[in-house]
């Protein structure tokens, strides 16, 4: 009788133990990145798609119309001028703003342009359609130009700015996050909540210039600008980074992964992506108008208030 109720709790016991044991297994094999990289690229949220028109220049005439605008600057910025129409909101709270465009493609509005593309991006990739004003509140008026007084040549004569080939690429693991969603759409907005909620993510010229081994840094530029404009010693040069190709894992998630380019508006952009994805991403702040805004070069995207600010009207009080 006793071995009978030995057999007897084993067969109860096995199956309940074999299912445990493929639940916990199941659990620790689920890759919430993966999953998510596969639901952006299904629905063609890749980086490429994200970058496409995303900034938009201050209009002739400063008339904007039809566009829902949102201006994520301090309320003291807001309060002291603003566009015509537009909407104070922090940018933490831009999803919960953006219900209320209807319609309306959305435009998003800070004082250089850099904020806002890090805040358009995470509106594109939760389904709204958004743009960021280029240059920002600068290009607007010029009483409001924060672009002047922060560019600069931090690399002319450095040690550390070269013109040297970029490195071979080189392939590494995804990132690894844990959701508490198991699929792509929930991971997705998971991961755009907890971005938005760590506010934008910066590094300055001089730090990643003076310390790039601290940092794996991708130059965001064509091979001909790499080469002829110079860059920062040992940065890669991935360029489109895209998730469908692979060549998003040629990042290092083991270091803060710095984006630059040449306003730093398109790394802005690609910083909150990289960050969904789970990477340290930070963006290097007012690109090559920082390191090297004198160098003869170039011209195309060289901050000049004289070519790129206006005297628009402002509207002033919330």
């Amino acid at each position: 009788m006793k071995k009978f109720m030995i057999y007897a709790i084993a067969l109860f016991l096995i199956p309940s133990l074999l299912f445990t044991g493929c639940k916990k297994d199941d659990e620790e094999t689920f890759d919430a990145q993966k999953e998510l990289t596969s639901y952006l690229v299904a629905q063609d949220m890749d980086l490429n798609k994200i970058l496409d028109a995303f900034v938009m220049k201050a209009p002739d005439g400063g008339v904007i119309s039809g566009m829902y605008i949102m201006d994520i600057r301090s309320a003291d910025e807001f309060a002291a001028g603003h566009i015509e129409g537009a909407h104070h909101v922090t940018l933490a709270n831009i999803l919960t703003e953006a219900e209320n465009a209807g319609s309306q493609p959305i435009l998003v509005v800070c004082k250089t342009g850099q904020t806002a593309t890090y805040a358009s991006t995470l509106l594109r990739l939760s389904g709204f359609n958004s743009k960021a004003l280029k240059w920002g509140m600068s290009s607007w008026n010029t009483s409001l130009d924060a672009w002047t007084p922060n560019v600069g040549n931090v690399a002319e004569g450095h040690s550390n700015w070269t013109n040297d080939a970029a490195p071979t690429n080189l392939t590494f693991t995804s990132p690894k996050f844990t959701s508490t969603a198991t699929n792509g759409a929930d991971i997705l907005k998971e991961r755009v909540a907890a971005v938005l909620a760590g506010g934008f993510a910066t590094a300055t010229a001089t730090d990643v210039i003076e310390n790039p081994a601290n940092y794996f840094i991708n130059n965001y530029f064509s091979e001909a600008d790499y080469l002829g404009f110079g860059h920062i010693a040992g940065a890669y040069r991935i360029n489109p980074l895209l998730v469908s190709e692979g060549q998003v894992n040629f990042l290092d998630p083991s270091k803060p992964v710095i984006t630059y380019c040449y306003t730093g508006q398109t790394s802005g952009a690609i910083t909150a992506y990289l960050r969904v994805l789970g990477y340290d991403a930070k963006s290097l702040m007012f690109g090559m108008n920082k390191l090297s805004h004198d160098n003869s070069s170039w011209t195309s995207n060289r901050w000049d208030a004289g070519a790129e600010s206006h005297n628009y009207p402002l509207v002033t009080g919330n």
